[in-house]
Order: structure tokens, then C-alpha cells, then sequence
């Protein structure tokens, strides 16, 4: 806990269009870093004004007060890894949600799971790619950010990035026309390819390193070295990022030596992987809720049936990032499981091991930083945007508590009061 607090003002500049004031106080504040108690927090317009012990910190006349009881206020939580355009597949598995759903239904969806998510208290995601819907996730984004439907904060991949043969769905007629997953790209095809995606809206560029398409159906890298070192400069020279998704040993590897900033899944990170990814400041986003919820639906019965082979190597994965200092995400590959149930991988990362305070930065400050957003968003500090959520009870003790959200805001604006 904090045992002094230097109360911080920051003087704005307001326009007439200036939001509302608003005086938060909750019995405890998560700032980021720390669980402070008695803390207030001041708003005005869109930005955090102030933030201190209540003690210090007056309310203005001008304010609105709301005071929560047994409750603490966090930084909007990041959800790392979404797929706002899928949904669980033990309702409707992914072969059929990509080649027969049109865009539209499909819109029709993630705005409804867009909605969910903020109301969960996420209030930014990076959606790491459509999934065979194009760049509907711009246009999602356009109509967030217009204020046109409720939801999260966007950071968006648009089609994503797979080798010719590799990626699904697969199984089908040759002469067929199949709506394929991402986009197909490869050797200097690439430099086009990444130039495309980013002239119609990507924020970041994904890439699938590996892929279920080993002899045996194993994953196995499907980009050289060289292939992913030109995608991560074309990105890099764009104000860009690169990101991989990546399981196997080999494919994780080429990804780090390339510059991938993130590692998405990661199932079979060990010791040397886990030091690679120290040494060039890559963060992991293990998402152990989809490898979860797949066992799930193919059958596990989970606290009764012995573990399956994957959810034990995810453990071991886990437990050796966490060994080994590795920077760990939040992010769970919501969309496989259901959106607005983003607590799910937060759960599943303590189960794993982690402590309940490292959680919750990965879900704010950590998440902020591996967005490129750490000066706008994910802590409770004067200048970034007012993204809140307050909860009853405290998560740093129970991670479920954070299902008990009374109160979502969002860039100075009121999405949930719960009174």
C-alpha cells in the first residue's frame, strides 16, 4: 500500500464541449502498479484530473460525487487477444461461422459481443483479425469510435497474414471458391501484402508463424526467417508493429529474431524460448482460456477428468515464462469462449500461478504498453483518458470479483451505473 501519496493536479485547457465533472470514490483504487485505499479520483471531461487519498483530494462544487461501497475502482481493464467476429464453437465451429455466415450476420454479432465486452469493464481490446470477414473490424471500430453503438476501445489487425497452403479452412474442392481465414502472402509478395492491410486499417500487423500443417498435423513454422525479417520492416517503417501468432518452439524463435513485439499462444515456450523473449522485450500472451474452453467442448470434464495433454503443457509453458521473468499479457483469444467472460483467462492465469496483483497489471498497465497506449490509457493518473471500471469487492484477493461490476467508464462517459 501506499503510505504517502503526493497529490498531482493537472490544469486542462477545456473546450465548451467539456464532459461532466466527476468525483469517484471507491475504498480502494487499483492504480496501475498498486492497491491504494481510500483513494478518490476526479474526472473532468474525457481525462483523469487528479487521483489521491479522499482526505486530500476535495470534491469540487461542480462535480457530480458517486461513492461505491465495499468496492474498488480500477483502469479500465485491456483485453489483449479478442476476436470480436467469432463466437464459441461448441455453438457453431469455425469452419461454418467463415464460409457460411455472411459479413453482415457477422457484424450483426460483434456488435452485440463489442457491447458485452465493455460492459464487462473492458474498455480497449486488440482484436487480432476478422477471421474470413475483411475489414469489418474497421468499420466496427468507426462506429465505436463515432459513438454510433456501445463498445470497447479498438486496436484492429483486419485480415491478419497466413502462407499459401497453411491456413484454413481446408478439405474442400480445389475448383471451390473458399473464403479463407487471413490473407495468403508470401516472399516479397509480402511488402504489397502488409502495405495493403495497413492502407485499409490495420493498427498492427499478424501474422501466422506456424500452423497446423506438419506431416502429422502438428504445428510447423510456415514463414522463413527472412520472410518474417521483411514483414517486421515494411510494418516498422509504417509506425507499425509486428505480432505473431506462434506455438511451436521454431516458429516462436523466428518470430523474436524478426522483431515480433507479442507472442501470441506460445504453447511450447521453454527455458530457452522464455530468455529469448526476456532478452528482446517480448511480451507473451499465453491464452489459456481458448486451449480451456476447446478441451471443454471436445469433451473434458474439468475437475473431474484427468487433465489433457495440452492443458498440461500450458501449465508447464506458463510456469516457465513466469519463472523466468518473461512479460505476461492478458489476453485469453475471447471470442472462442464468450465475449464479456474476459475475466475467464484472468482466472485461469492465477490457477496457473501468477499472483492476483500481477494479474491485474497485466490486464492495465502491461496490455497499455504492448498497445503502444501507455500515455493514454491503462492507470489511474492525471493526463490519460478516463477509462474506469469499479467492481464490489477487491480482485487482488478474489480475480472473480471483478464479474461484480457496478460502474464502466469510458472516455469520460457513463456506460454502466449499478446504484
Amino acid at each position: 500500500m501506499k503510505a504517502t501519496v503526493t497529490l498531482t493536479l493537472f490544469l486542462f485547457t477545456f473546450s465548451l464541449f467539456a464532459q461532466s465533472k466527476y468525483y469517484l470514490q471507491a475504498d480502494r483504487v487499483f492504480d496501475g502498479q498498486e492497491m491504494c485505499e481510500g483513494w478518490a479520483v476526479l474526472i473532468d471531461g474525457n481525462k483523469i484530473v487528479a487521483a489521491g487519498p479522499s482526505a486530500e483530494l476535495k470534491a469540487p462544487k461542480d462535480a457530480t460525487i458517486l461513492r461505491f461501497s465495499n468496492s474498488t475502482l480500477l483502469p479500465g481493464l485491456i483485453e489483449g487477444h479478442s476476436h470480436l467476429f467469432l463466437y464459441p464453437y461448441n455453438i457453431t465451429d469455425w469452419d461454418t461461422q467463415v464460409l457460411k455466415e455472411s459479413d453482415n450476420y457477422r457484424m450483426a454479432r460483434a456488435t452485440v459481443h463489442a457491447k458485452n465486452t465493455l460492459m464487462a469493464g473492458f474498455t480497449t481490446v486488440r482484436d487480432l483479425g476478422t477471421e474470413g470477414a475483411g475489414y469489418a473490424d474497421v468499420a466496427l471500430k468507426r462506429a465505436i469510435n463515432e459513438g454510433i453503438i456501445p463498445g470497447p476501445r479498438m486496436v484492429v489487425a483486419g485480415r491478419a497474414i497466413v502462407s499459401t497452403g497453411s491456413y484454413g479452412p481446408k478439405g474442400y474442392d480445389e475448383d471451390s471458391k473458399i473464403m479463407l481465414g487471413a490473407e495468403p502472402a508470401d516472399g516479397n509478395e509480402l511488402i504489397r501484402v502488409v502495405r495493403d492491410q495497413i492502407g485499409k486499417g490495420a493498427d498492427f500487423i499478424k501474422v501466422y508463424a506456424d500452423y497446423r500443417w506438419g506431416t502429422k498435423g502438428e504445428d510447423q513454422p510456415s514463414f522463413t526467417l527472412d520472410e518474417l525479417k521483411l514483414v517486421n520492416e515494411v510494418t516498422r517503417s509504417s509506425g507499425r508493429y509486428l505480432v505473431c501468432h506462434a506455438k511451436s518452439k521454431e516458429a516462436m524463435k523466428r518470430a523474436i529474431l524478426a522483431g515480433a513485439e507479442t507472442i501470441e499462444h506460445g504453447d511450447y515456450l521453454d527455458e530457452e524460448i522464455a530468455q529469448l523473449m526476456k532478452q528482446h522485450n517480448v511480451t507473451y500472451y499465453a491464452t489459456l482460456g481458448a486451449v480451456d474452453a476447446i478441451q471443454q467442448y471436445r469433451g473434458w470434464k474439468k475437475g473431474k477428468d484427468p487433465e489433457p495433454a495440452l492443458v498440461q503443457q500450458k501449465k508447464r509453458s506458463f510456469k516457465i515464462a513466469l519463472d523466468n521473468g518473461v512479460t505476461i499479457g492478458m489476453g485469453g483469444d475471447v471470442g472462442v469462449y464468450h465475449h464479456g467472460e474476459n475475466v475467464y483467462e484472468m482466472e485461469l492465469m492465477i490457477e496457473y500461478g501468477m499472483k492476483p496483483i500481477d494479474v491485474l497489471k497485466a490486464a492495465t498497465t502491461v496490455n497499455a504498453k504492448a498497445l503502444h497506449m501507455e500515455n493514454e490509457i491503462g492507470a489511474i493518473k492525471p493526463g490519460l483518458l478516463a477509462d474506469m471500471v469499479i467492481v464490489q469487492g477487491d480482485p487482488a484477493k478474489s480475480i472473480s470479483d471483478l464479474r461484480k461490476v457496478v460502474f464502466v467508464m469510458k472516455d469520460g462517459k457513463i456506460y454502466r451505473h449499478e446504484k
